[in-house]
């Protein structure tokens, strides 16, 4: 892609961002624009992956044909306000804000502004990152081809609706933090066991990423990929049955919809 993709702020997402796009060898690392407050990092990234830092968030809008906004949620807004004037007529932009919405981002940029709303999860950091992608009406089918390029440089992405999105951060979004929990107590059990700490953790993880494997490679419903391990009578059964009488599914589910109300409630302010 000959595009120029600027980013505003540049945290862990944005970093994990640029490292697919210039590992992955679809993008020219000069064709990408970053500006952060901290002047180090602009330099540090302009050392480590040949990118070409800006002087100023208003160099960076200028100069881009997609601009990444990559600030926390609480200051988007007010840092996007101030770049509306010097952007492009026809940039794309691209918010990884989490609870802002594609009304609330029109506001400020404009309501012919294209528009795509982001939200990848920090799996991201490791390549493997899912995101949706919500455009806006304004958005063609080509400008998305452009975009998922950029998320799935980095792991995988898939466009939704934008009402569809708080369901989307219970099952992705806030995701991870469910299932390192997973693992850390099946790592404690493992120790309770006998298997040394490090060891634990590992066949822990392992084991959570071959069955998230198996689901998305197979096409297998889980509940048939969860009775091919259960013996009659086996090891297996016999913790599913204790997970069931503890209440898991129950819980996941409940969990899950909190962070849905949340996340909902979280947009309206």
């Amino acid at each position: 892609m000959e595009k120029k993709i600027g980013f505003i702020g540049c945290g862990n997402m944005s970093k994990a961002i640029i490292a697919g796009l210039v590992n992955g060898g679809r993008f020219e690392a000069k064709n990408i624009l970053v500006f952060d407050r901290k002047a180090a990092t602009n330099r540090d990234m302009q050392q480590k992956f040949g990118i070409t830092p800006g002087n100023s968030a208003a160099q960076v809008a200028a100069n881009a044909d997609i601009l990444i906004g990559a600030v926390k949620p609480n200051v988007m807004l007010s840092v996007i306000s101030d770049l509306t004037s010097s952007m492009k007529p026809d940039a794309l932009f691209i918010s990884i804000a989490a609870g802002v919405t594609i009304a609330t981002l029109a506001s400020v940029l404009g309501d012919e502004r294209k528009i795509v709303r982001a939200m990848p999860n920090t799996p991201a950091l490791v390549g493997e990152g899912m995101t949706s992608l919500t455009p806006n009406t304004h958005v063609s089918s080509e400008e998305m081809r452009q975009v998922q390029e950029i998320f799935t440089s980095f792991g995988k992405a898939a466009v939704v609706p934008e009402y569809q999105i708080h369901a989307v951060v219970g099952a992705s979004g806030s995701a991870p933090a469910y299932v390192f929990m997973l693992i850390e107590a099946m790592a404690d059990a493992a120790v309770l066991g006998g298997l040394p700490r490090a060891q634990a953790y590992q066949f822990a993880a392992q084991a959570v990423k071959g069955a998230a494997e198996m689901v998305l490679e197979s096409g297998k419903h889980p509940a048939e990929l969860k009775d091919m391990v259960c013996s009659p009578g086996g090891t297996t059964i016999e913790a599913v049955r204790t997970l069931e009488e503890k209440g898991l599914r129950s819980a996941v589910i409940e969990a899950m919809q909190r962070c849905m109300a949340k996340s909902e409630a979280m947009s309206r302010n």
